[in-house]
């Protein structure tokens, strides 16, 4: 080979392999910067009361926290308990403080155990959270950007000191609606997420202790309808259990997740029951949606920080 032609040769491999680390500097640049397609807050257990001011504080502290992560959330989930006792008052103080704190417009609720607390029977119970709302039924779907955002919602409580209580009860009409909706979904390869307040027993940390063995009646079934799509992210509330704990998330046939609690975080008492651990323990979730994953970190509202030991990932196919 002459000197010319070795140089020409030189500068060929030298300008290929350039052009490789280039485009190489290019994608993970474009991988770095990767904006997400979706974004939302999931919190549960606010447990206000009108005549509380600490719940009010609670609320107040954790909408502005959320606001100040992101200014243009797309929607905001909450889980069930945003009120305690059930009463007309507490959810007119619930909507005073929505109306001077800043949330995203499209705001969700479910209905959780508390919402029965004035004990007046399960009518007048679900008509006051559906006055709330606006809403026909406990269980509803929205969609936002595309993204399927499916609402479960307990229809008895009770009766009182009954093994009963508190628990979700999900009607066969409610299972079958989700069946067909979940089936009609899955269609696509999004991610589907599901939201009830009661969690399934037998799955976080927790769950074994008897409180929470009847928290679904239809557990089940449940069960049985989620694990046949595989890209369903169901999120629960209700135990207040602290997030950092292990066992607060679980992927099996289908991703499970707790959203902790805005109100207090509690734990085991050491005796098989469950005690608060932090009265002014103040934590929930914060999501983000890509096309190939989903990204929930835990947010500490109290102290304005993310929980290290909450950051999952959730990978979904293209």
């Amino acid at each position: 080979m002459n000197k010319s032609k070795k140089v020409f040769s030189l500068l060929t491999v030298s300008l290929f392999v350039l052009s490789l680390s280039v485009s190489a500097s290019a994608k993970e640049k474009k991988k770095h910067h990767e904006q997400p397609k979706l974004e939302f807050p999931v919190i549960s257990d606010t447990q206000l009361t009108v005549g509380n001011e600490t719940s009010h504080r609670k609320l107040e502290h954790a909408l502005q926290d959320l606001y100040n992560i992101n200014h243009n959330s797309d929607a905001m989930v909450i889980n069930g308990d945003m009120i305690n006792d059930g009463r007309a008052a507490s959810y007119e103080k619930f909507r005073d403080i929505l109306n001077q704190y800043p949330h995203p417009d499209k705001t969700f609720f479910t209905i959780g155990n508390h919402e029965f607390f004035k004990n007046d029977g399960n009518e007048a119970s679900i008509g006051r959270f559906l006055d709330f709302t606006g809403l026909d039924k406990v269980y509803y779907e929205k969609n936002v950007k595309g993204y399927p955002f499916i609402f479960l919602g307990t229809e008895s409580w009770g009766p009182v000191d009954s093994p009963t209580k508190d628990s979700a009860v999900l009607s066969d009409a409610q299972l079958n609606w989700l069946n067909q909706t979940l089936k009609e979904r899955s269609k696509t390869k999004k991610p589907i997420f599901v939201f009830l307040h009661q969690p399934l027993p037998h799955t976080f940390y927790g769950t074994d202790i008897d409180y929470y063995k009847n928290a679904v009646i239809q557990d089940e079934e449940l069960k049985n309808i989620l694990s046949k799509y595989p890209q369903v992210i169901f999120f629960s509330g209700h135990m207040h259990w602290d997030l950092r704990f292990p066992g607060m998330f679980l992927q099996k046939d289908f991703t499970m997740v707790s959203s902790g609690a805005v109100y207090d975080t509690w734990g085991p008492d050491g005796n098989g029951y469950e005690t608060v651990i932090d009265p002014e323990g103040s934590q929930g979730l914060y999501v983000k949606v890509y096309d190939d994953k989903v990204v929930i970190k835990g947010r500490d509202f109290t102290n304005n920080k993310w929980l290290k030991e909450y950051q999952h990932t959730v990978d979904t196919p293209k």
